[in-house]
């Protein structure tokens, strides 16, 4: 069995079948995550109705109140049901990839929309792109358990999935590719990007057929930036990672503070976002649901006031974290969108009168401000400036975009603020062995990919002088396209790939030590 595996993984026909089988996790993907957004879509619709119309009539606000304290037991159940759609859901397929949960596709896909959609009907501030990517990699999952692939091969198709969910989501097919790479997968290999590749087009082909191809956000810009403003866009970056220090600092103490509530969890953690969504409705009603609403508020061409931008960001993070701190089964990416838009509103409209630059301009300031957010919250500078380029489609913003992110992204990490998502993985990993349902099956091999960097530990050495962990043995060595089998002589040099088998229950282990041999981290050498 293990000699038909590594047969089969260094075959030609595995980069083929990784590919068709790309294709099926993207059109199924597409399916799903195409039809959940229709959904969010009408309840919010019928949500605005509705309230619209109760206003100034008690009994039908009352009614409203009636209808959301049926959503909020209805969800909760959902959520006792099937405990791995609570939050967000990239986390789950994170810890999914990395094998330490075994989440059951179908229950998953099946109450992680009913609930979606309910949320959006109770006007709760949460976004679409966390669950579609869960509904996504969910549909990798399904796809694997149907064609019997392998865990290795699972965990490839699970973050296509994702990828896909994501590209349906904004309409963004590279911005999926690289989610899936920077954020999910964290590694880089051939069969995968490639069957990413595939995925995210072919999902972003369904949606397109369906929902058109208008991407979710639309933006023309001015033109570029005159390059003896950039300065500014330092200072832009570093005011947006200060942002996103702060923004992820109020949600884990929002997260924190539910986790003190003990008794008749979920019903009286979600009570608090449902009460406060219904107050809402009738008094502030823009801040409700995803933010689409304040989305078409911003992309006019009306510049809006200061006061009424100020109230807009601050209302929506703070709504937003009530939200989201519960545990509600909903994501932060499509709010964090909208508060980026804002903050980047504010700064433009502030910068350009200062530096003499037509009021056009505050427009980019917008668009950078997306990226700027996205990239301190999420800690993923790469992806963030795609995300820009597919929203606007325009290369005039590609470098002043790449600017803002990574400034952002270095003073997001010189405050010491966690990543938003890795935080909530960690978060989930704290969790007992009891708490999990995923076992490994001692003698079950699995395969992983090693590109040794220059100036590692690796490098220069030969197999025989490193040690390598118990129960792995590199079985090919890749240098310049040329595949060998290497003996215990064979010299490592920089940029060679090593395809190593371990045992799949010593796989942190073993993964981790690897790492440190081929990435330079001290602690692990030779004999």
């Amino acid at each position: 069995m293990q000699k038909n595996m590594l047969e089969w993984r260094l075959s030609e026909r595995f980069q083929v079948a990784m590919v068709w089988e790309g294709v099926l996790v993207g059109l199924l993907a597409g399916c799903i995550v195409t039809f959940y957004r229709i959904a969010l879509t009408q309840a919010e619709r019928l949500m605005r109705t509705f309230t619209e119309g109760a206003v100034g009539h008690p009994t039908l606000i009352a009614l409203w109140f009636a209808i959301l304290l049926l959503i909020l037991l209805v969800v909760s159940a959902l959520m006792l049901w099937e405990p791995y759609t609570v939050g967000s859901g990239i986390p789950q397929v994170d810890v999914e990839v990395m094998g330490h949960i075994n989440q059951k596709w179908h229950r998953v896909i099946g109450a992680k929309f009913v609930e979606g959609t309910l949320l959006s009907l109770a006007g709760l501030s949460l976004g679409r792109e966390g669950p579609a990517v869960q509904l996504g990699g969910m549909s990798g999952k399904a796809i694997s358990r149907l064609l019997k692939r392998g865990r290795g091969e699972e965990r490839i198709l699970i973050t296509c999935g994702a990828a896909s969910g994501m590209a349906a989501a904004f309409h963004a097919p590279l911005t999926g590719v690289m989610f899936a790479i920077e954020e999910i997968h964290k590694t880089f290999s051939a069969p995968l990007v490639i069957s990413v590749m595939v995925s995210c087009v072919c999902s972003d082909y369904f949606v397109s057929q369906v929902l058109g191809v208008d991407p979710v956000l639309s933006f023309t810009l001015a033109g570029a930036l005159p390059h003896s403003t950039y300065y500014v866009l330092i200072i832009m970056g570093a005011v947006m990672g200060v942002l996103g220090a702060l923004h992820n600092q109020g949600m884990f103490l929002a997260q924190k503070l539910y986790s003190r509530i003990q008794r008749r969890v979920p019903y009286a953690r979600l009570a608090i976002p449902f009460a406060v969504a219904g107050v809402m409705a009738f008094t502030f009603p823009i801040l409700c649901c995803g933010g689409g609403a304040i989305a078409q508020l911003l992309e006019t061409l009306q510049r809006q006031p200061m006061s009424l931008l100020v109230m807009l960001l601050l209302g929506k993070y703070l709504f937003t974290t009530i939200c989201f701190g519960s545990g509600a089964p909903g994501g932060t990416l499509f709010p964090l969108v909208i508060m980026g838009m804002i903050a980047g509103d504010m700064f433009g409209q502030v910068v350009c009168p200062q530096m003499g630059l037509d009021p056009s301009f505050v427009t980019n300031f917008l668009v950078l401000g997306i990226a700027g957010l996205f990239s301190g919250v999420v800690r993923a500078p790469v992806t963030a400036a795609v995300l820009v380029f597919e929203l606007t489609g325009s290369f005039d913003a590609l470098l002043s975009v790449s600017i803002v992110s990574i400034a952002a992204y270095v003073t997001a990490n010189l405050l010491k603020s966690d990543p938003f998502y890795e935080r909530l993985v960690n978060n989930m990993l704290g969790t007992t062995e009891a708490e999990r349902d995923y076992k490994f099956q001692s003698g079950e091999k699995i395969l992983h990919t090693y590109i040794v960097g220059a100036g590692s530990f690796a490098e220069g050495r030969t197999i025989g002088d490193l040690r390598w962990p118990e129960s792995s043995l590199c079985i090919t060595l890749t240098r310049s396209g040329r595949e060998m089998v290497p003996n215990g002589e064979t010299e490592i040099y920089a940029l060679d790939r090593l395809l190593v088998i371990m045992d799949i229950k010593n796989e942190d282990e073993c993964d981790f030590r690897l790492r440190a041999l081929t990435h330079g981290t001290i602690g692990y050498g030779g004999r």
